[in-house]
């Protein structure tokens, strides 16, 4: 446009919250997500369990319906922490599966298109591009991990008396701390591995593939080299061990408390710098 024209005026309209930017990422991030029929399919079946549970809470309460129970399950009838930990792992393989679904779609594509530029020369910071796109996973995968598992034992505690309640109320947290620290480590996972990998369906193939050639190798060191140690590379037992801690339940791993959470911070760290090495203003073009 011609200077001498004088057209052009400042934009003049109301301004976004400078602490509330970074939600602008989350909201056009998930659009495409909830436009996908799978995704809510998807979170749909992540309900089924968290449902099944809450009927098998009422059946217990119930003299009647207890009956009406296999016998197998019959010795499971106490709602305690080995309940929650039986809630953890299948609601948690269900959060691992749908981050390998949901994740790829995040960050790609603005690096395919090169729409990094359009985002960080903006008064807008790395930090809070990850955090909005992180929402966007943290949001989704607690709707069927620890919210449902919240309103389990809200339902539990309003069929017991509140002796109860105070005497379990540390259940409820145990839950919650466990459950979000294993979808915050598989949202970054899926967002490190979105942002390395353009091509979405080898992305979701390298979550998964983190996910299950972890266990593999960590089978494969223990065996060949007789040592335990190999366990470190497999996130299904290492978070284990720390829902049972949490969860005072019985302890099935070879692991560590302090062991569980030195790897998981390895994870962390490494997921951060591999975002911090994609996510720039800028690409080099050699």
């Amino acid at each position: 446009m011609a200077v001498y024209k004088q057209t052009y005026r400042g934009y003049d309209g109301a301004r976004t919250a400078a602490w509330s930017r970074w939600l602008i990422t989350s909201r056009y991030a998930l659009a495409p997500v909830l436009s996908s029929r799978l995704v809510p399919f998807c979170i749909a079946g992540g309900l089924f369990f968290p449902v099944t549970c809450i009927v098998f809470i009422y059946m217990i309460h119930s003299p009647d319906l207890v009956l009406l129970l296999p016998p197998a399950l019959r010795g499971y009838l106490t709602i305690d922490g080995q309940f929650f930990y039986v809630f953890s792992n299948v609601q948690g393989t269900l959060a691992f599966l749908l981050t390998a679904l949901v994740a790829p779609g995040l960050v790609s594509p603005d690096l395919v298109n090169g729409g990094m530029p359009l985002y960080l020369g903006r008064p807008f910071s790395r930090v809070e591009y990850v955090a909005g796109k992180l929402m966007v996973l943290v949001g989704i995968l607690s709707l069927i991990t620890w919210i449902p598992g919240l309103l389990v034992f809200a339902v539990q505690s309003s069929m017991e008396p509140w002796s109860w309640t105070r005497d379990n109320l540390w259940l409820a947290w145990a839950l919650f701390e466990g459950l979000v620290v294993w979808i915050g480590v598989w949202s970054l996972i899926g967002l490190a591995l979105s942002a390395w990998v353009r091509w979405r369906l080898l992305a979701g193939a390298a979550v998964l593939g983190v996910f299950f050639v972890g266990a593999g190798l960590g089978n494969l060191i223990n065996v060949v080299l007789k040592t335990t140690n190999g366990t470190w590379f497999d996130l299904q037992e290492v978070i284990r061990t720390i829902w049972q801690e949490l969860l005072q339940t019985a302890q099935t791993t070879v692991l560590g408390w302090s062991e569980a959470w030195t790897v998981l911070a390895v994870v962390v760290g490494i997921c951060v710098a591999m975002l911090a090495m994609r996510i720039r203003p800028f690409e080099v073009v050699r």
